[in-house]
């Protein structure tokens, strides 16, 4: 089979209008950001950052952005004992030659002793990329609160979306959501009227990364192993550069537009799951074998069993109202970029040399069609 979407297939522009957080008071938030002190252009930002994971190069990225797109001075508060050499912890050379301060607090959770690191300094804009719960954002909310910004930017997740049984279209900021750790912690921003803005990414690539969505392919095609796709294989899902997702982020600090707004961060171009795994086959220079089978013929769960990194059905967002209300245009494509993902993320970390257990996709391959 050829790569269909060697150029990935640009989403509707349907959702492209202003939507708001469902039951959370936009209003009320939209009034905090008016009559707070807001700082100007240049002012100091603060962003909270987890130690890794999913999230992990967005603050890396974004603290790069802040500081030298936008001349601000830049603070990272950061989850975590010191520097993991697995994580994008392994490039914040670069923020130190940026002027960002990174300061280590081994848990976020201990929001007095983590605060007070910052030894008394304001800030005109937050971004917090850690929080997972009201509990977690209601500290440093709370501190925002009293500084006076301008932004409150929250990095959700849109794992809460909720959308009817079959409906595969692209998901907007209006389709329904669980009530989530982290749904939650956007209801609290919006009880605390701040000017608050939550973005919710996906699925994310970036050369500094540590989790990887795209190793499942490259562990079998390196191996001369199949590769099991649930479904047909057409399932559309969306792969985001870290960079862009920071780059979405950045646009709401000091932008009134975004105020009391949730957008999917997101880039605008998709691909198949079959057609993902072809570009990963690409990079490597090896035939993929692709097996499809049956969710359904084999026990619940086994799909997450064997580590594939999707969802048997298509899940994926629109990004077309950041495009609309923030003028957000993504400057990566994951069909340019999987030649140095694969070379730099997967071979330089040393993964095409472990040993990798495939043992569990006897189970699903017995039923391959």
């Amino acid at each position: 089979r050829h790569l269909a979407m060697s150029a990935a297939l640009l989403l509707s522009a349907h959702g492209a209008a202003a939507l708001t957080v469902a039951s959370v008071p936009r209003t009320a938030a939209a009034g905090a950001a008016r009559s707070a002190v807001v700082m100007a252009a240049g002012d100091p930002a603060l962003i909270i950052q987890n130690k890794g994971g999913g999230h992990g190069e967005f603050g890396y990225h974004l603290a790069l952005e802040l500081a030298n797109g936008q001349g601000r001075p830049v603070t990272i508060l950061h989850e975590g004992k010191g520097p993991n050499a697995k994580e994008a912890h392994r490039a914040y050379g670069d923020l130190d030659a940026a002027g960002v301060q990174v300061l280590w607090c081994d848990d976020l959770t201990n929001a007095p002793e983590c605060l007070a690191k910052l030894g008394g300094a304001t800030f005109g804009s937050v971004v917090d990329n850690w929080s997972k719960s009201p509990e977690d954002i209601q500290p440093y909310a709370q501190a925002a609160k009293d500084w006076g910004v301008s932004t409150f930017a929250y990095v959700s997740s849109a794992g809460m979306y909720n959308p009817a049984k079959g409906d595969f279209s692209p998901i907007t900021e209006e389709c329904p959501v669980k009530s989530t750790g982290q749904r939650q912690a956007e209801e609290k921003l919006g009880e605390m009227e701040l000017p608050w803005t939550c973005f919710r990414p996906q699925y994310v690539y970036g050369p500094k990364q540590g989790k990887s969505y795209l190793a499942y392919f490259f562990d079998r095609l390196t191996r001369g192993a199949p590769i099991p796709v649930p479904g047909d294989g057409n399932q559309i899902v969306s792969m985001t550069h870290a960079a862009d997702n920071a780059a979405m982020i950045a646009t709401a600090i000091d932008n009134e537009a975004a105020v009391g707004q949730v957008f999917n961060c997101a880039t605008s171009a998709v691909i198949t799951y079959d057609d993902l795994a072809l570009l990963c086959a690409r990079a490597t220079g090896v035939e993929a074998k692709i097996s499809h089978y049956d969710p359904a013929a084999v026990e619940a769960g086994a799909t997450k069993s064997i580590g594939f990194p999707f969802r048997e059905t298509p899940f994926y967002v629109s990004a077309a109202k950041a495009k609309s209300l923030l003028g957000f245009r993504p400057k990566h494509v994951i069909t340019e970029d999987i030649g140095w993902y694969y070379l730099d993320n997967y071979v330089g970390s040393g993964r095409a040399r472990k040993e990798v257990d495939l043992s569990k996709d006897d189970a699903v391959l017995k039923v391959a069609v």
